[in-house]
């Protein structure tokens, strides 16, 4: 696999990763006692921990990536291990047809 192509996957499981994070621990200002300010939103967060939030995305992204470049080396499960899938795609035998 290229080097490009590892940091565009990376990325990928990296944004997926953080999209699945954001929600967790979020409390609204009144959820946490206060008052919103005027003109905020209803459902803004009293504090976002974005900084907590972006390390956990790391860890976990990087866990996933790991595992999925190592599958890619090792070749654990392919496309013909999913079922239906075996003779499906740009890679299918030419005499199947």
């Amino acid at each position: 696999m290229k080097p490009v192509s590892v940091v565009a996957i990376y990325l990928l499981f990296w944004v997926i990763t953080l999209f699945a994070v954001l929600p967790f621990g979020v409390r609204t200002t009144r959820e946490a006692g206060g008052e919103p300010a005027p003109g905020e939103a209803d459902s803004a967060p009293a504090n976002p921990m974005l900084g907590k939030k972006l390390l956990w995305t790391t860890i976990i992204s990087t866990s996933l990536f790991a595992l999925f470049y190592a599958n890619y080396v090792a070749g654990w499960v392919g496309i013909e291990d999913i079922p239906g899938w075996e003779n499906t795609g740009p890679y299918e035998d030419a005499a199947s047809r």
